[in-house]
């Protein structure tokens, strides 16, 4: 019901004006109504009529001006609305002060009214009496100011979202900042309420029956004001934090698409604006982390995100595993480019699916070959199982592809595991000597009936129930190593039933 009456006087060109007489009105009727409980008309004598008449001149004309000010107001402040576009920054800024620039003239023209009935009550009443008299409509004239803050407050509400797309949504006005909320509603609902009623128990003309029912008057004054006041305080705090709370739940649970509107040119405008903000920088986080995990895989983007841009590295005991494409160059010439490449693509999905499944990095692509690390950046208690259980699934996807022929070569050593290049463009790698080493087995493997060879550290690292599945194929002299390395490959499926002992890799070699 508030919202469509707020609705009603934004839309309506005398809207604005008859929220604002209204809120004045009150404050006029509150100390008539003062006055004639607390036996004042009845001292100005029978004629009270005719005495009350001059002093309702002046706010007849400050009604009159009021109003005209107020529809002014209206096109000023809300031209934009009516022509149903967006408004402009300084249209968007001039929209926040509205409720401290009525309120201020509301005060401006109740001065001269409590100066006018002071002066036309002088001749009439006693000196003591005048004072209780002015006090009355000072308090009354501030109560009616206080309630048009907070009714204008409210009702430029609505139109805040679209001022807040205009300056960022994080722009506010100290008028309507949640502290002066709270001293305006406290004017409102305490403060003026109760110094009327201690005007009017003060009084030392009123008999004592006046001052009594003057005072429960003035109470249930205040309880009303105060009831509705503080409900309005409450609901325009309490709702937007509920919302809040339940946008900021749905972050933490992943949903990133969240977005509140901003309902408020206060603090809590601003907390709006700053979880929208959260939200949007965790989405493109979210999003950066994703394309940025394609290109060097998801652990490597997680901790290049959290690390910042620092060349940082470390020493690793890592398992390499390096897998090369036989016969790549004749493929190529035969092929077409598109065909070659959707061919490759099918390979690198396997290489990729059965790496990461095994918790191991494919660290590069280098044309129809890829490397992959197990060990780096995550650390595994053993990298040398999970690399050899890869390298075993991705040659029998292959081979039952039928598409292509690979050869796969696995090596375990210390390598320097971290970012290299320039303040300006980094690269996650691993060097050292198993790396190389893996390569040159890549290229012996090949030849070989299994087409995978692993180094004797591989499989001395290896889970037992892992290096059943292998055997020591020969000793192979690698281009450039002076020792030669012992390499074993696994083992067929018909020489797993013939062989089901051989665990232990170092009595094979003794074998």
């Amino acid at each position: 019901m508030i919202s469509r009456l707020i609705l009603w006087a934004l839309r309506a060109g005398w809207g604005l004006a008859a929220v604002v007489m209204a809120a004045n009105l009150s404050g006029l009727g509150v100390i008539l109504t003062e006055l004639w409980l607390a036996g004042f008309l009845g001292r100005l004598g029978s004629d009270w009529l005719v005495q009350m008449a001059p002093v309702a001149v002046y706010p007849t004309i400050g009604a009159l001006v009021g109003i005209a000010l107020a529809i002014r107001d209206r096109t000023h402040y809300f031209g934009w609305l009516d022509k149903r576009r967006t408004p402009t920054e300084a249209e968007a800024r001039r929209l926040l002060t509205l409720p401290i620039a009525i309120t201020a003239r509301a005060l401006a023209i109740w001065i001269p009214g409590v100066i006018i009935a002071a002066a036309l009550f002088a001749h009439a009443t006693p000196q003591r009496d005048l004072a209780v008299v002015l006090a009355m409509f000072v308090f009354g004239g501030l109560e009616s100011a206080a309630l048009t803050y907070l009714i204008v407050d409210r009702l430029i509400r609505p139109t805040i979202p679209m001022v807040s797309e205009v300056l960022g949504g994080g722009t506010t006005h100290w008028s309507s900042t949640v502290l002066v909320r709270v001293l305006v509603t406290f004017a409102v609902t305490g403060a003026v309420p109760l110094f009327m009623l201690i005007t009017v128990l003060a009084d030392p003309v009123s008999d004592p029956h006046n001052r009594i029912r003057t005072g429960i008057y003035l109470a249930i004054v205040g309880l009303s004001a105060g009831a509705v006041a503080t409900a309005a305080l409450a609901r325009a705090v309490a709702t937007p934090m509920h919302t809040l709370r339940e946008a900021l739940d749905r972050i933490a649970h992943g949903d990133l698409e969240v977005r509140v509107p901003i309902g408020s040119a206060s603090e809590l405008g601003r907390l709006e604006h700053s979880v929208n903000e959260l939200a949007s920088n965790l989405r493109e986080r979210d999003r950066i982390q994703k394309v940025f995990g394609r290109h060097v895989g998801a652990e490597v983007a997680e901790r290049a995100l959290a690390g910042g841009a620092d060349l940082t590295g470390d020493m690793r005991v890592v398992t390499a595993l390096f897998v090369d494409v036989t016969g790549s160059v004749a493929l190529s010439t035969e092929l077409a480019p598109n065909d070659f490449v959707a061919k490759l693509n099918r390979l690198l999905s396997t290489v990729v699916a059965a790496t990461e499944d095994n918790h191991g990095l494919v660290n590069k692509f280098e044309g129809d070959a890829a490397l992959c690390i197990f060990g780096a950046p995550i650390a595994l208690s053993d990298n040398a199982t999970p690399a050899l259980r890869a390298a075993r699934r991705i040659r029998d996807a292959v081979a039952a592809g039928g598409e292509l022929d690979v050869g796969i070569g696995l090596a375990r050593g210390l390598v320097f595991a971290g970012d290299i290049g320039a303040d300006t463009r980094l690269e996650f790698t691993v060097i050292g000597d198993a790396v190389n080493e893996a390569a040159r087995l890549t290229t012996e493997a090949k030849a070989v009936p299994r087409r995978i060879l692993a180094s004797q550290a591989v499989i001395d690292a290896a889970a037992a129930d892992e290096r059943a599945h292998w055997r020591l194929h020969e000793s192979i002299l690698l281009r450039g190593r002076k020792q030669p390395t012992d390499c074993w490959t696994d083992l067929a499926p018909t020489d797993a039933v013939r062989e089901p002992t051989r665990l232990d890799p170092k009595s094979q070699v003794a074998q």
